[in-house]
């Protein structure tokens, strides 16, 4: 079998088993605002923003970087 088929049903399997332990509900209070869901939900949504929080910073620093980079060359020639 192929190596990343068996890592892919390995890590489907474990996400299955956190899915069935983390099925209590969990409430999530912010100021005045309360939510009621599932922990893994709960983990499964906090654990998306922060992928995309992480995958916006690094796409404006790296365009920073390359606006940086590309004026210091302009100014070297």
């Amino acid at each position: 079998m192929n190596v990343k088929l068996i890592i892919g049903l390995i890590l489907a399997g474990l996400a299955v088993v956190f899915i069935i332990q983390n099925v209590a509900i969990m409430k999530l209070r912010f100021l005045s605002w309360t939510l009621s869901m599932s922990g893994a939900l709960l983990m499964f949504l906090i654990l998306s923003a922060g992928i995309l929080l992480g995958w916006l910073l690094h796409e404006i620093f790296s365009r920073r970087k390359s606006r940086a980079h590309g004026k210091q060359e302009a100014v070297t020639e």
